[in-house]
């Protein structure tokens, strides 16, 4: 049976948790920004582009998709070390700087660019985990990561949080890795494919690949923060217990 969410539960933890799972509730919120919901309301421009494209192309763009999401996996260590810390906006502003380069020459440069800056984004997600406690190399950890670029939107049917790795010791063999990517795939390389609609004209495409990257880097790493938060506190006081308290707490701010 699943268990019921209470806008109670919330009220039964300590103060200090309270507050907690209230700041990860806002992240979430806070992830779906206007910045993201005019990306994705670009969503039927870049899927009549991409369906436009000859099957080959195609074809190509989801094999690069499944190729990138391995990549990720298994150099995980290169992302969280290709930058310096800058602090909050270091990733945000190198896949920024990466996306215009991309979009500099239109398609072709953004395919060149894209590998780089799904690398910034998956090390922006290793530096939410670090922040949380957790190894960012740890296999747990990566999947967690890859994990999260399935996630839609913030809001009521989804907020980016996939309750399997809420204070769970998953065993992550070469099977549970393909299952992962197999499930993010679709909303993989839907990003991807945003991305490049956007990127496709020269110097236009420039403008609008430093505001996707931008945009998309900064939601992958709002939600990575509340996910490796959730994780942290799952570990520390209980899996159903703060997975209740934060399904109550974002279902008091949509109705507030």
């Amino acid at each position: 049976m699943k268990p019921k969410d209470n806008a109670a539960d919330i009220d039964l933890l300590p103060d200090d948790l309270v507050r907690q799972v209230a700041d990860l509730a806002r992240r979430a919120q806070r992830a779906n920004g206007p910045v993201m919901n005019g990306l994705m309301a670009l969503g039927g421009r870049a899927e009549r582009w991409f369906a436009g494209l000859p099957a080959p192309a195609r074809s190509a763009v989801d094999g690069m998709a499944r190729g990138l999401l391995e990549k990720l996996y298994v150099g995980a260590g290169q992302a969280r070390g290709s930058l310096p810390d800058l602090g909050d906006h270091g990733h945000r502003l190198a896949a920024a700087v990466s996306g215009a380069a991309g979009g500099s020459a239109g398609l072709a440069s953004a395919v060149v660019e894209l590998p780089a800056t799904v690398m910034v984004m998956f090390g922006a997600m290793q530096k939410e985990a670090a922040r949380a406690g957790f190894d960012p190399d740890a296999p747990e950890v990566r999947l967690a990561c890859l994990d999260i670029f399935g996630s839609g939107r913030p809001g009521a049917e989804d907020d980016g949080i996939n309750t399997v790795f809420f204070g769970a010791r998953m065993t992550v063999n070469a099977a549970t890795v393909q299952a992962v990517i197999g499930r993010v795939l679709p909303a993989f390389s839907a990003m991807l494919g945003k991305s490049l609609a956007g990127k496709a004209v020269p110097l236009i495409g420039a403008v609008a690949g430093a505001g996707i990257n931008y945009a998309f880097t900064d939601y992958y790493q709002d939600v990575a923060r509340v996910r490796f938060g959730l994780m942290r506190l799952a570990e520390d006081h209980g899996r159903e217990r703060i997975h209740h308290a934060f399904r109550a707490e974002m279902a008091r701010k949509m109705v507030v």
